[in-house]
């Protein structure tokens, strides 16, 4: 889990967007709404964010009214991180290629890069993701793996995360690969208040697939895997096979797993698994319990396989974690 600079110094995390014509508004208004609001009041150094252009001034969005763009390329020359919007050019024409060469030059220094939705279109064109994973929008990935065969374009995800350059897919998975960029910096509880104060999940389970298979219906079934998934949140540390959570939702086993799968885009012990997770997370950050206990709470039983599931889902020990993102105020 890569740390923010600004969580050692103190100083908020500079971010710098990169906008141009034909832009599209949903995605950078994710951006803004996770970035530019001032939230030092969870008690961590906020974001500074600042909206950059080629030529300062107003920006054509790609259903035609303006944004105004005050920063330069200058100051994203110096940004800790660089984030990239979907952005089609004029008309759907090419894009200022000074924003390209902006992209390659921020690679080269060491920022963070992260792109929104098809904006990994131009991460790719600036070279950034040649030998990566990526993703980008379902429908457009195709087309990304065809124009940039040097790119691994995984399809099914909803971000990318290879370590200093991460990738996001369609539209609404901005929200998830910025709350996780959130995470990395602060910790999964600052990360929860944001998702609380967005109204929206702090991590979605499964990938794009599950958006374009066929949903769920909205019928009894949908209903009782709300109310089995609620149910097993508050039981993390209980003992719950896939078995108990069939019977709950009034189904065999065989089917709960199949019909779970297709919801979520994840498999019931693996969704688990991450939940169990995630409760770690919150306990390292908020409390004082050693490992040990932490492991009986979230359900996982000793400390052995706690640092083995911890690592596994983000690449760190359980102590490490806490030295990192224990908050006094939290205590």
């Amino acid at each position: 889990m890569r740390k923010g600079r600004a969580i050692a110094s103190g100083a908020p995390i500079s971010v710098a967007m990169l906008i141009g014509d034909g832009l599209s508004p949903f995605e950078f208004a994710v951006a803004c709404e996770v970035f530019g609001y001032d939230r030092s009041h969870l008690g961590v150094p906020w974001y500074s964010l600042a909206i950059c252009a080629a030529d300062p001034g107003p920006v054509t969005t790609q259903v035609g009214f303006s944004v105004h763009a005050t920063g330069t390329l200058a100051d994203a020359a110096s940004a800790h991180t660089v984030l990239v919007p979907p952005i089609v050019g004029p008309a759907g024409g090419s894009v200022d290629r000074r924003l390209i060469e902006a992209i390659a030059d921020a690679h080269r220094r060491g920022a963070r890069l992260a792109s929104l939705c098809t904006g990994a279109f131009l991460l790719a064109e600036a070279g950034v993701l040649d030998g990566r994973r990526a993703t980008t929008h379902w429908l457009h990935a195709p087309e990304m793996a065809t124009r940039f065969p040097a790119v691994d374009v995984d399809p099914k995800v909803l971000y990318v995360d290879t370590g200093g350059v991460l990738t996001s897919a369609g539209s609404a998975a901005s929200i998830d690969l910025c709350l996780h960029m959130v995470r990395a910096d602060y910790g999964a509880a600052i990360a929860n208040s944001v998702a609380r104060n967005l109204v929206v999940p702090p991590h979605r389970e499964g990938g794009q697939a599950q958006y374009v298979a066929t949903p769920l219906p909205a019928d009894h079934d949908a209903d009782s895997f709300s109310e089995v998934l609620a149910w097993a949140e508050e039981h993390l540390d209980e003992d719950i096979s896939v078995q108990l959570l069939a019977r709950r939702a009034a189904m065999s086993a065989r089917t709960f797993a199949r019909r779970f799968s297709d919801a979520t885009g994840t498999t019931p012990h693996r969704w688990l698994c991450r939940q169990r997770v995630l409760l770690a997370q919150r306990l390292l950050e908020t409390t004082d319990l050693p490992v040990e206990r932490i492991a009986d709470r979230c359900g996982l039983g000793t400390a052995t396989n706690l640092r083995v599931h911890f690592r596994s889902e983000l690449g760190v020990s359980p102590a490490a974690y806490r030295r990192t993102f224990r908050h006094e105020s939290a205590a």
